[in-house]
């Protein structure tokens, strides 16, 4: 049976047991047609592997156990030449704040090959798929401390560690809440999964959500870029966090940290049709819907010959 027509199963008993007028029957089948048509365009829950760009390899991972998962997984060599990361500026006129972007959009200003969402921030509004807040072009705080080409736009924040790189594009994540002096790209995140090749007890916190991390080894030359799809039933309903900082160390991380999760975990690629998504992002309650976010992590490298 399909994870879609379990969902009508489930609706339409839904419909029986709590005997809906007409009206109510009209929006279960507009609130059907809603999250049906999305679902057929997501990523199929088969494995891949391929060269996405030169330095960048992409992994999509799916498993049943412990619940249904969709992994994507970037591992970026930082040390081939023409691999260059940015984050995302912010709003010159208004410190600490961005003007809100989905990451396609992001993607496409930037003219990066490679985007996915960044810090976390507010305020944050998602009622229905009209209500919501931030729109794009709205300003946002982000959270934590945050720099672009050079100039920092956020401040640090207590328990929050910037994911930081340098002119050499070396990647470190701080064990402070500010980075070194010669950094060039940061923005934070929280928790830390993973510190110094340690998984730190995170098991009071088991809810399985839908996750973006940040990843290096050692020497700061790799860095994994993971997205975890959740929120999802029989698609992928998402990591603890112990669970992600696992993944994180069996890709061959030393160090991890949570980016923003949820309906903000996006992640898109630069194809010769335009952006294009390589999860399945959900929005108001809507699968392959892109949520408007403070700031992304972009990369810039060069395609296949």
């Amino acid at each position: 049976m399909t994870p879609l027509t379990r969902f009508k199963q489930f609706l339409f008993k839904l419909w029986r047991r709590r005997g809906l007028s007409v009206g109510g029957a009209i929006a279960l089948l507009i609130a059907l047609i809603l999250y049906t048509v999305p679902t057929l365009q997501r990523p199929p829950r088969t494995d891949l592997q391929r060269d996405l760009f030169q330095g960048v390899q992409y992994d999509r991972t799916v498993l049943d156990s412990p619940r249904p998962l969709v992994i994507h997984t970037l591992t970026i060599d930082l040390t081939v030449p023409g691999v260059r990361l940015i984050v995302s500026p912010g709003d010159p006129d208004h410190p600490g704040q961005t003007r809100a972007a989905t990451t396609t959009d992001f993607l496409r200003q930037s003219r990066a090959q490679i985007a996915i969402n960044g810090s976390y921030f507010y305020p944050f509004i998602e009622n229905t798929p009209w209500d919501y807040f931030p729109h794009g072009g709205d300003r946002v705080y982000v959270l934590g401390e945050a720099i672009a080409d050079g100039i920092p736009y956020a401040k640090p924040r207590t328990d929050w560690h910037p994911v930081c790189f340098g002119p050499t594009q070396r990647m470190q994540i701080s064990a402070d809440t500010t980075c070194p002096p010669d950094t060039t790209q940061a923005l934070a995140g929280l928790p830390r999964l993973l510190i110094s090749g340690t998984l730190p007890d995170r098991s009071a916190n088991r809810k399985p959500y839908a996750r973006t991390i940040a990843a290096t080894n050692a020497t700061g030359t790799t860095l994994w870029l993971i997205i975890v799809d959740g929120k999802q039933p029989f698609y992928s309903t998402g990591m603890t966090l112990m669970e992600a900082g696992q993944w994180a160390q069996e890709l061959g991380a030393t160090d991890a940290i949570a980016l923003d999760g949820g309906g903000s975990a996006t992640l898109a690629y630069e194809t010769p049709d335009g952006p294009k998504l390589l999860n399945a992002p959900i929005h108001t309650k809507i699968p392959m819907t892109e949520r408007t976010i403070a700031n992304h992590i972009g990369i810039y490298t060069k395609p296949w010959d």
